[in-house]
Parts: C-alpha cells; structure tokens; sequence
C-alpha cells in the first residue's frame, strides 16, 4: 500500500457506539460513531479488533452509498482508551475484555472509576479485591488486558508504514515483541507477512535509521532478488554472475559488499550454491530442497520392479482391445506397455494423438490387476474433463492432498510423509502445467512402491509457478517415456489439429480454409477487430451453436495491454454482454467496475477463501479459477461468486484478487478446455509473439477456433521459436542418479 498523504484526508472522532458488521478475518468493518457534538455517523473500512466503548480517531473521506447513505470511509484509524468512568464501564461491558461482563465490568468501574484502566494494566492483582473476582481471574484479566494494550501499540507502530490488516498479520505472527523484532531489524517483515515486500521494509528501515549498506538490508535485497524471480519469472535459482548486478541496482551498494554478503549467507545456511554446467548457480533454501527431493523421490520411485510377464501384458492389451473394439496403432502399444511396465513413465504429445486413448488402456489394465488407481491434475477444470474421458473420479493435486492452509503456517498439506496416499498408482494429465513445489508435495505423499504415470504436452507454456518440471524430466532422460506424434484420421479430419502441429512445426497454416472448425476473420484495425469480437461473443455465436460466454465461448488473447488485450477487451465485452442495468448492483475497484452477472477470475492462489458446493464446505479459490458473480451485497460488502458450483463469498477487500474474465491471457488458460476459443490478433510486445504461445492457445479449443484481426500476426508467432528462459537444475540433478 502507498504511504498516505493525510493533508488530502479528513478527521473524525469520537466513541464507537454500536458494531453493525465486522469481518473477523481482515478487520473490515462497519460501525456507528457518536461523536463529541452527539452526532451519530457511520464508518465503514478496515478496523481491526475494534470494541463498542472504544474511543477512536479516524483519517478518511465522505462517500455516499446508494443504499445507506452518507458513510465515512475509513483509511487510517487510532484507538485512544477511553478516559471517563462512564466512557470506561461502556468498553468493559461490550466484552472488550476477557473475562469480564457487564456486571463485572460495573463493579470493577464503581470501584476504581476513573483509574479502572490504569488498575487493569499495572495492578490488575488489586481486581481480586472486587466481589466475585479471585485472584487467579484477575491475573487472568490483566494479561489479557495488556496483550490487547500491545495489540494497539503494535497497530500504533505499524500505521505509518502498512494497512491495517497487515498490522493485525504483524501482531498475529510476532505479538507484543513484534516492535523490538522490526525496530531491529525491519527486513523481517519480507517473506514473513504477505504483501509486505522488500520497498515496503525498506522505507521503514530507513526511517528507522538503518545503514544502507547494513549486513541485514543486502541479505535482505539477496533474498529479495531469488525471491522474485522464483515467484515472478519462474527461476528456481540464479548463476551468482546475473544475481549480484541485479542485487547492487536493486541496493546501489558494491560488487564486494554483495558478494561478501552472499558468502555470509551461504555459510549461515539461509542461501544455497550449487555448481552447474561450471557456473554457481544460488539458490533460496526451500527450491534448492524440492529440486533435490524431488530427484531422489524419483529415483527411488524407479528402483522399484514391477510386471515383467510380456506374455501376460500383450494379453491384457489384446482383451482391452477387444472390450473397446479398437486396435491400438504401434506407439499407443509401446506406451501402454512402457506405462504398465515402468514405475515411472512419462507420456507426452499434441492434439489428435490420442493420449486419452491410451490413457483409457492403461486404467482397464490396472484395474485388470486389482490395483487402486488415483487420478489427479494441476486444476479443477482439468480434473473434470479427465473424470468425464476416463469415467472415473479425478481430483485437483491440491484436494488429492487434502490441503490445509492457515496464514501463520502457510499451505500445509494432510498428505504427506506422515499420512501416504493408499493408492497403488498415481496418474497425472495436464503435468506439464505442475510447478516446483507442487511436483515435491505429491511425491512426498506417494509410498514407496506406487506407480507414478505423467501425460502432458511438452509444447504448451512452462507453469505459472517456479520451475519447468515436466520438461526437465523429459530432457533428463531419466525415466521411461514415450512421445505420440501419429496424428489419427478423425483428428486429422479437424484443422484446430492439424493447424496445431503445422504451428508447432513452424509451417505456415492456410488462413483461407473455412470448412472445418478454424476459421479467420480479417480486420483492419484493432478497434475493428474488438468490435467483431464483441459482435461474435454476444449475437453470432450464441446465434449459430447456441453457446455463451458463460458456457462454451472463451477470449483467449495473447497479452494484457492493448486495445485487444485482456484489460481494455474486457470493458468492450462486459459493455455488450453485461451493461449497466438498474436492477444490477454494482461495485468498482480502482478501474474495474464489478457487476451482478460478470464473468471473473481468481488472479491469485488463496487459500482462506471458504466456499460451499452441494452443501460440503471447502477452503480454497486458485490463481485462474473463473466464475459468475450472483450476487453483491452491499450492506455486508460482500461478492457472492459460483466458481463451477463452488459458492464462495468475496469480502469487499477481496476484489483486488479478481479480473473480469470475458477475456482471458493464454498464460491463464492453460489446464482449461473450451468448446469454442475466439482469439484476437493484433500486434504487441514481441517476446509474447511466439510460437509456443500461439500454439498453447489453438489447443485450448476443442470444437472451434476463430482467429480475428492481422492475419499476418501468425505467420510472425510461428516463425518465433523463441522459448522461455527458466534457470532449473532439475535434470541437472537427475543425470547425477546412475
């Protein structure tokens, strides 16, 4: 959050007479405040612990609300004690306090009055000689008392620097020591509390006086640098050659205080090195850990033997055969074997290959053998579609793992080494999409015996978290693994096939043909090209296949600038399919107007998130996760959103974590399906001109491709074979495995 400017601010004060709503989770609430003239107001923001009784400052502005007029919202609040007996005796008996009621709360007052507050932080001992008080419910008392007092001091320290509800995450994390621990050292607050990054510790370090080239603000700058480019960029480590130029721009201190600083950092044990293709590459502990477990998990995965009767299996293939009335072409033959064979496989391929065929094999044959198979994918929209082709139950990684999440400890997941999966196999679809640190999840809650079967396309885009898992297996060369390149003839029969593997060839495809299922509509300018967009997405195709936007047409573009790219595409579309309507509540964030209807998008994991769905309750909304907006109700300031039958309720301060998403990037896409994806051409940055990209996004579709605008915008995207750039030592670390 942008340090205030309180000259543009007003002022407010006075006693918190009544609590209308308050949000538990992230302070937002909303209250009356009766001030010194006995005018009553309403204020409304984030007000963490707040208590009827309590005598408040507050920075913010007047708004009016449609519904419940003129509110005061609020930016920045203070608690001030209440200093009367009678301001004293309200506080106390809202339950404020522990262990004290309003009966007790008037005896204690009756008895100290005025100086009830002071008794309760600096003798609280004498409450015991109050009426129904024993001593141990007084010391009881004054704790309690004084953890609340440290609370507020806490929030007083921090109010200058973070919003409210990162305060409350510092004194959740550090309690009443939580001032001392940054007063010393303010870099503590990076990768401790979410949101607080590295420029934020900064400034506050330099108010508090500490040196610009201090051993802690570099460490910190270090960390800060991996650290970024793990979450960011996807870089599991840095060469040490690319990590100190960026850490001495990023701290303008010299090359020598850099490097000396890593040296400490590594001997400390809080960085890791490692030598590869001859350069140091430097890691952040936890990837350099899951780089490492994630090899040696695998290879002991391989050590185990498994079917060895080749007569037995080529009979199980012919009996599958026969059961599904088809005869498997030579490398669906040689996969299905590799698979039921290997503990470890590995298959990959594009379009119209027919990995679900083989897929399907591979399941009959297992069962044929009594053994337990789990099925799994990165995302939920993944998990469907592989339930629906394989007639069996699969489940997000994350659910399969039973996770767990609380803010203080991070994700936690019930599977683990102490609590195996029982199942006899894993299988996996979407594996290209697995990150780092998801691929060490799974693997430590597999059993020593399991059979583990990955299937994805090595084309498509790295993941969006840190690594490139499935492609490093596969360059290793480390485990069984076959590629289907036969392109079937019913799929051949499909241009978003063939077209696909033209792309991923880097053969130039025919924009001419327009009697299959890939079609393209030329436009002269971009503000043409979103208009035709516009027209499709809400009239001709609806028209013509009955499909909406909701359900089966998705925008699919490459960038998020640009009069065609997510930001601007995505006002153009919500004004033609969804506008402003009398009937529809309505709620903006910053530029984005959110409104009952809208189609929107989860733009980060959190896992706080409650939802229900068939009267189960789940925790958990995922970076990509697209839904309708139901509801919005403004007296609560909450979002009621349907993510596919998971209802979950959006508090107001949430909505900085969701996008409209008529529109969505190709990035964003990938693990989804859609019967019909729409995707704009037009020029933009050319590192986002490429071919795998371009292909990620043919292959989202399965019925339909329509291409609109530059045509010559293709021809450009598969000439460019340009790849992206991780820095991984994943196969490096699997060819050290004999």
């Amino acid at each position: 959050m942008e340090q205030r400017d309180e000259k543009d601010l007003l002022s407010i004060e006075g006693m918190v007479e009544r609590i209308i709503y308050q949000n538990e989770e992230n302070g937002y609430t909303i209250c009356e405040l009766l001030a010194p003239s006995d005018e009553l107001f309403v204020l409304v923001g984030s007000m963490p612990y707040l208590c009827e009784g309590e005598t408040i400052s507050a920075l913010g502005n007047w708004t009016m609300h449609p519904n419940f007029g003129r509110q005061f919202k609020v930016e920045y609040y203070e608690k001030q004690l209440p200093a009367t007996a009678a301001m004293i005796l309200k506080y106390l008996a809202s339950g404020a306090i522990k262990g004290i009621g309003p009966s007790t709360a008037k005896k204690i007052v009756d008895q100290y009055g005025d100086d009830t507050l002071d008794v309760l932080e600096n003798h609280p001992e004498w409450l015991a000689d109050v009426p129904g008080i024993s001593a141990r419910k007084a010391k009881a008392i004054g704790e309690t008392f004084r953890t609340q007092f440290g609370m507020r001091n806490v929030m007083l320290f921090c109010s200058s620097y973070l919003t409210p509800s990162a305060s409350v995450k510092v004194y959740q994390k550090w309690g009443t020591g939580a001032i001392e621990m940054i007063r010393e050292n303010p870099y503590i607050l990076c990768g401790n509390i979410h949101g607080i990054g590295f420029e934020k510790a900064d400034m506050i370090a330099r108010d508090l006086g500490i040196r610009s080239n201090s051993e802690e603000r570099i460490a910190a700058g270090i960390a800060f640098v991996l650290s970024y480019n793990l979450n960011q960029n996807g870089h599991v480590y840095l060469p040490q050659e690319k990590l100190i130029p960026a850490a001495v721009k990023l701290l303008g201190c010299t090359e020598d205080e850099a490097e000396d600083e890593l040296a400490r950092q590594v001997m400390l044990k809080k960085l890791r090195t490692a030598k590869i293709s001859g350069r140091t590459c430097v890691y952040l502990p936890a990837a350099f850990d899951a780089e490492k477990y994630i090899c040696a998990k695998m290879d002991a995965l391989e050590t185990v033997d498994h079917i060895s009767d080749t007569a037995n299996l080529d009979f199980l293939i012919e009996k599958t055969e026969l059961e599904n009335g088809i005869r498997y072409e030579t490398l669906q033959k040689k996969a299905i074997t590799a698979a039921v064979s290997n503990a470890v496989f590995i298959l990959t391929g594009g379009p119209g290959t027919g990995k679900t065929t083989v897929v399907r094999a591979i399941l009959r044959i297992f069962q044929s053998m009594g053994l337990e198979i789990a099925l799994a994918t990165p995302t939920g929209r993944a998990a469907k579609r592989l339930s629906e082709v394989s007639g069996m139950e699969a489940k997000t990684i994350h659910r399969m793992l039973e996770m767990d999440y609380k803010a203080e400890d991070g994700i936690k997941y019930r599977r683990d080494e102490n609590n195996l999966l029982e199942e006899d196999v894993v299988i996996v679809d979407e594996a290209s999409m697995i990150d780092l640190y998801l691929m060490e999840a799974l693997l430590r809650a597999m059993r020593p015996g399991t059979r583990l079967v990955m299937i994805g396309d090595a084309n498509q885009l790295p993941p969006v978290g840190a690594g490139y898992v499935f492609r490093d297996i596969l360059a290793s060369d480390r485990f069984s693994g076959v590629e289907l390149t036969h392109i079937f003839r019913q799929a051949q029969e499909s241009l978003i096939v063939t077209n696909a593997h033209m792309i991923n060839h880097g053969e130039h495809i025919d924009l001419s043909k327009k009697d299959s299922d890939f079609f393209f509509l030329p436009c002269e300018s971009d503000e043409k090209t979103a208009s035709v967009i516009a027209g499709l997405c809400k009239v001709r195709l609806p028209r013509a296949y009955g499909a909406t936007v909701y359900e089966g047409i998705q925008v699919i573009t490459p960038s998020r600038k640009g009069q065609n790219g997510t930001e601007m595409l995505n006002t153009t579309l919500q004004q033609a399919i969804n506008p402003p309507r009398a009937d529809k509540k309505e709620k903006k964030f910053r530029e984005i107007v959110f409104r009952e209807g809208d189609k929107v998008m989860q733009t980060r994991n959190n896992y706080d998130i409650a939802w229900m769905k068939n009267g189960v309750e789940g925790f958990g909304i995922f970076n990509g996760d697209i839904g309708i907006i139901r509801e919005i109700r403004l007296a609560e300031q909450v979002i009621v959103i349907d993510f596919d039958g998971r209802v979950a309720n959006y508090d107001f301060m949430l909505t900085e974590e969701l996008e409209l998403a008529y529109a969505i990037t190709v990035h964003k896409s990938q693990g989804s399906e859609y019967p019909i994806v729409v995707i704009p051409l037009y020029r933009y940055t050319p590192k986002l001109l490429t071919r795998n990209l371009f292909y990620t996004a043919i292959t989202r579709a399965q019925q339909m491709v329509i291409l609109v605008g530059d045509g010559s915008v293709v021809d450009l995207m598969t000439d460019n074979n340009r790849q992206t750039k991780r820095y991984t030592g994943l196969a490096y670390w699997m060819t050290q495995y004999d």
